[in-house]
């Protein structure tokens, strides 16, 4: 008794830390960032709020199969998206560089944000136990709350799935 008692005060005193996180929920407030673009700007969420609707598609790793067949998606049917008032970014923790030149070979013609110190990866709760990103995109509202969450996000149409879930979520037209 005194073992299961001890347990679960200890789990209770870890759920309850400062650090603990429970996962991101839609109507919760996106957390915010400023990161490095592959354009060479920096970019921070806030900024967007009372503007425009975010969306960040987060990816494992740039130069692999999936993300290279996501990023083409992107950058080949982004005029699906550009109808919609809203800004869209892949998100990754590579480094700036690996992501600029993976932007480039792909002619992205949309920002990658770099997120190395995975700060912004934690905070989305995305992060995955070998260090990547899990490849989840985020919808966030003009609020800044998240409107909807995709955790099972398909690259080879992932530009087609943004356009109409920015549809179905009733996001501003330009």
């Amino acid at each position: 008794m005194r073992t299961t008692v001890f347990f679960l005060t200890m789990l209770t005193s870890l759920l309850l830390a400062p650090g603990a996180r429970a996962e991101l929920a839609v109507g919760d407030m996106a957390p915010d960032f400023t990161l490095q673009g592959s354009d060479g700007k920096t970019y921070t969420l806030s900024e967007y709020r009372g503007k425009e609707a975010v969306v960040l598609a987060w990816f494992p790793k740039a130069y692999t199969a999936g993300c290279t067949i996501e990023c083409k998606s992107l950058a080949e049917n982004g005029h699906l998206l550009r109808q919609y008032q809203v800004s869209y970014f892949m998100v990754s923790v590579d480094p700036l560089e690996e992501n600029r030149g993976f932007a480039e070979q792909q002619r992205a013609d949309f920002p990658l944000l770099s997120d190395p110190t995975k700060e912004t990866a934690s905070a989305y709760g995305v992060l995955s136990g070998g260090g990547y990103a899990a490849r989840h995109t985020f919808y966030i509202g003009v609020d800044g709350r998240i409107l909807e969450i995709d955790r099972n996000v398909r690259p080879s149409t992932s530009a087609e799935d943004m356009a109409a879930n920015l549809g179905k979520l009733a996001v501003a037209t330009r």
